[in-house]
């Protein structure tokens, strides 16, 4: 590594954390694009500088201070702060300050790479010396991403409503996206009107958001929507359903899984990818589980200290978890009377699902928990096909392929696992075709579920998770 010094990890605590946003520019690394301008503008709406960073761009940076072992995700974040970084200090020479900019790098707990991003990015910055001073603004899963001590106390609150509006609305977006480019009237029809759908809507956080104003937010929702209708082609019939899930980012991240939505649309499908908005109630839901858990066992040891305090932290994580999921569910429900498209499903009801099929566990955490469980949901709602998208090498999703694989062959579903680096894959293309041939057959035999005429069939002539297909 070019720049490499001694590392000094007394940084990794003084220089990684919550840190107060106000007045620093607030760099936002760019996951879903849609989802990144909608929250970047409910930030500039409460006086955040919020930046949504280039992504892609410094990737020859990001393989450069990276030895290629890491979670690829890592290595795109790594090459997108840095080649901004490097890009301002250009432009500002001397005028730099690096005490002006937070860079936004989460953190999981649990088997996952992902807890430690943030821990190699801060030794990465620290080699440059006009870095060591930008500092790493790190939520965790730990508190359900809480965003205590960023901005002032009184708008905590208020700012973790307004996010998590801005999560569901993105989804919203994406989900309208992928229901109506695969039958558009005209080719790049979807495309650009969702482009314009999302500035007006960036625009509407920034300016509603910090005042609560959801309703006039959802009031320009509903206008979408009603509008996305138009651009359907009803000449066109029904595709073969095909459903995502994986790793958050790379499964979100275009750029990184080589545009898959795409390509699988152009070989004839019609894809859902599973939600961010997921994994913000799952983060919550599993905070509220972990509290339970603590609190059973503390009240058998009878510590009253620490039951009084698992009762706190239960009430908390379950206000916050009522309020996400009534409010995802209102939001889809309003936009449901314009466009079908699918809805969550409730994280609880994922963990039933699992312990029923008794397949995986909560206990163990990661997303291998909504993977496998959303899989059999695609399955249990007539879905044609399901694909797995993670970074080479991602243990939870590794284990998720292993359990499922076997499981989709009885089941009769096509499957495909599409594991991510920064190369390009030998085969992908033979190996999409193959799997869409096969997703065709299914939806021959079987039709599918969502917005095609089949739906609400006879079970017996839809696909049952228990008994396999029909």
């Amino acid at each position: 590594m070019d720049n490499q010094k001694i590392v000094d990890f007394d940084s990794l605590g003084r220089n990684v954390g919550r840190f107060n946003i106000k007045g620093k520019k607030f760099l936002i690394p760019q996951m879903n694009k849609i989802g990144g301008r909608l929250l970047a503008g409910t930030f500039r709406g409460f006086g955040i500088q919020a930046i949504l960073m280039d992504t892609y761009k410094g990737m020859d940076l990001g393989k450069q201070y990276t030895s290629g072992k890491e979670c690829y995700p890592c290595q795109v974040t790594m090459g997108d702060v840095l080649y901004f970084l490097k890009k301002e200090k250009e432009r500002l020479g001397d005028s730099f300050d690096p005490e002006d900019y937070v860079y936004f790098m989460p953190e999981s707990d649990g088997p996952c790479r992902f807890g430690v991003y943030n821990k190699y990015q801060r030794i990465v910055l620290d080699s440059f010396p006009e870095f060591r001073r930008v500092k790493i603004g790190a939520l965790t899963t730990k508190d359900g991403y809480s965003l205590e001590g960023i901005i002032d106390e009184e708008r905590v609150g208020d700012l973790r409503k307004a996010s998590y509006l801005s999560v569901v609305v993105a989804d919203i977006l994406d989900r309208v996206l992928w229901r109506v480019r695969p039958y558009e009237r005209e080719e790049g029809m979807a495309d650009e009107f969702i482009e314009n759908a999302t500035k007006q809507m960036e625009e509407a956080f920034e300016r509603y958001g910090a005042s609560l104003e959801f309703d006039k937010i959802l009031d320009q929702l509903d206008e979408i929507v009603a509008q996305a209708r138009e651009i359907i082609d009803p000449s066109i019939p029904p595709k073969p359903l095909i459903g995502i899930v994986g790793e958050i980012y790379l499964r979100t991240h275009v750029q990184s899984n080589q545009d898959l939505i795409r390509v699988l649309e152009r070989h004839g499908a019609e894809v859902v990818n599973a939600s961010i908005a997921e994994w913000v109630n799952y983060t919550t839901y599993d905070r509220l589980r972990e509290a339970k858990i603590n609190f059973r066992l503390h009240l058998k040891q009878a510590r009253f200290k620490e039951i009084r305090d698992d009762i706190k932290r239960m009430l908390s994580y379950g206000v916050d978890l009522v309020y996400q999921q009534s409010k995802q569910k209102k939001v889809y429900e309003r936009i449901g009377k314009f466009l079908n498209i699918p809805e969550d499903h409730k994280v609880a009801h994922l963990e039933k699902t699992l312990k029923k099929e008794d397949l995986f566990t909560f206990d163990v955490g990661t997303e291998a928990c909504l993977s496998i469980a959303g899989i059999l949901e695609y399955a249990s709602h007539g879905f044609n096909g399901v694909v797995n998208v993670y970074p080479f090498t991602c243990m939870p999703s590794t284990a998720t392929a292993a359990i499922v694989k076997p499981l989709m062959d009885r089941l009769g579903i096509p499957y495909l696992d599409t594991p991510y680096d920064d190369s390009s894959q030998p085969g992908r293309e033979a190996a999409i075709r193959t799997f869409m041939y096969q997703a065709y057959q299914h939806f021959k035999r079987h039709g599918r579920g969502l917005h095609s005429k089949n739906r609400g069939l006879p079970h017996a002539n839809r696909v049952s998770v228990n008994k396999g297909a029909q």
